[in-house]
């Protein structure tokens, strides 16, 4: 799926696999989300089933979140996201070292074909190293973020940014480089 083919979301075969991943994964959240805060090593250990295991060292996931395919979801060391991160990940998410992503972040790799709303299609989603990505940015599918690059509050992201860039925007724009 992270290569853009189309999917009817009515397909039994489709429905069995990716359904299962999203009830796993939603029950998983709901679970991380009603955690008592200070019970670190029970939300910690939720997060690595939610990730299939994968949780790297410093990495740091803020509840409440929605991940709706864990399983699609590569995080590297150093990762902090705060709270209200919704991952549409069906189509892949990968998110390199030491980057940072404020709260309410939205990455979307799914998206629906305009003349079939039972249709969809996917693109992976690449966040590179030491990235920052602020309050309330949507990142939409087959979208790169660059190596050091900033992404302004409230900015839609339909395009890549390149490395060492600031950009801001509805659409963002790269407004300097850094």
């Amino acid at each position: 799926m992270r290569h853009g083919k189309a999917y009817d979301i009515r397909d039994a075969a489709y429905q069995a696999q990716v359904h299962g991943e999203i009830d796993r994964c939603t029950h998983l959240c709901q679970e991380i989300s009603l955690c008592d805060s200070r019970r670190k090593d029970e939300i910690l250990a939720k997060e690595r089933a939610l990730l299939a295991g994968r949780l790297e060292e410093g990495t740091y996931l803020t509840p409440p979140l929605m991940i709706d395919c864990g399983s699609r979801v590569f995080l590297g060391r150093n990762v902090f996201a705060n709270h209200h991160l919704t991952m549409m990940s069906l189509g892949t998410i990968t998110i390199e070292d030491g980057v940072m992503l404020g709260p309410e972040v939205g990455l979307f790799t799914v998206n629906h074909e305009p003349r079939n709303i039972r249709t969809i299609m996917t693109k992976e989603i690449h966040i590179k190293k030491n990235a920052w990505i602020g309050a309330r940015v949507s990142i939409l599918p087959g979208v790169t973020i660059g190596e050091n690059a900033i992404v302004g509050t409230g900015s839609i992201v339909t395009k890549d940014i390149p490395d060492n860039c600031v950009a801001v925007g509805n659409p963002a724009r790269v407004i300097k480089q850094i």
